[in-house]
């Protein structure tokens, strides 16, 4: 691909992002809105990743793989925030090729891998209350390295043929994204030629990553269901179903806005609907996420409020 200056100063080594650049009026706002969101995603996240490894009573399968999507959150804000603030704050709303590619990929890379972390979880879950005796038997910690491990490269291994397909199709000099980051449906609506191959192979992998883990985390939760159903006390019943809340929420965010993003072809995607979803995706869902598993799950809360007091414990004596 040859350097190839244009009339506007642009070149074919850059991609311009619009973002709101018609509107803006909004961009000291939303400057500021998001600058804050990314604050509280990288405050909420590595809080809970600095109490979980400092929690011995926390050291369990289920709190590591939370440690692993407390990590990928923070991954994901920070593969676009920056680069969204700083674009707010400039007249030259553009990112280098290279820039794009990366971006693209690893954005790409970290919800394939959410993806199937979240269906690890709902496993991890299962084991834990229809077979109980035999958890921490199951759940050892090679095999939680293992998955981790798997589910990592998964992700990322299969986002590399995506991102390829995506920035060789020809656009004809085209290079002014309308969004906010460079995302799928928004770097195919540049393409000069027909896309349906491409559009065919991301709705396959979609459905691949989105449908399929759906289902086997809905199937978790079908077993799970009738086993708390078995359980007599309702207080038993009670704490099996706290158990569960915090990972069913983060599931609800993630998969509702993923499959509304991906599961329709770039064709029919529509710009400003998307940049919407794709924020809430990228930013205020991670962010959510860290809230999500500090207000509701009881250990996590317990455990913040006991770190917490011995480092300020211990500044006072």
């Amino acid at each position: 691909m040859g350097l190839r200056k244009r009339g506007n100063g642009s070149s074919q080594w850059e991609f311009i992002l619009l973002g709101v650049s018609d509107q803006p009026q909004l961009e000291m706002l939303l400057f500021v809105v998001f600058l804050v969101l990314y604050i509280m995603n990288l405050v909420g996240n590595l809080a809970i990743i600095v109490v979980l490894w400092l929690e011995p009573s926390l050291h369990t399968p289920m709190y590591f793989f939370l440690s692993n999507l407390s990590f990928l959150d923070l991954c994901y804000t920070t593969s676009t925030v920056p680069q969204m603030l700083v674009n707010f704050r400039s007249t030259h709303k553009s990112i280098t090729w290279a820039g794009c590619v990366a971006q693209l990929y690893v954005f790409l890379s970290l919800g394939c891998t959410e993806c199937l972390l979240l269906v690890v979880m709902a496993y991890d879950r299962y084991v834990a209350i229809c077979q109980p005796l035999r958890y921490t038997i199951v759940m050892s910690r090679r095999l939680c390295l293992q998955m981790a491990a798997t589910v990592w490269m998964s992700g990322f291994s299969n986002s590399m043929l995506q991102t390829i397909l995506t920035v060789w199709v020809p656009r004809c000099g085209r290079n002014r994204v309308d969004h906010f980051f460079c995302e799928l449906p928004a770097m195919m609506k540049l393409a000069c030629v027909d896309t349906s191959a491409n559009e065919a192979e991301a709705f396959a992998v979609s459905v691949i990553f989105l449908l399929v883990p759906l289902g086997l985390i809905l199937v978790s939760y079908g077993y799970i269901v009738a086993a708390v159903l078995r359980i007599r006390s309702a207080q038993g019943r009670l704490k099996a179903f706290n158990t569960c809340a915090s990972h069913l929420a983060v599931v609800s965010l993630f998969y509702g806005t993923a499959i509304f993003m991906y599961l329709q072809p770039p064709s029919s995607y529509s710009q400003e609907r998307g940049k919407m979803v794709s924020l809430f995706c990228g930013i205020i869902a991670p962010m959510l996420n860290s809230l999500i598993y500090t207000m509701r799950n009881k250990d996590v809360h317990g455990a913040l409020r006991r770190v917490l007091g011995r480092l300020f414990g211990s500044k006072r004596t």
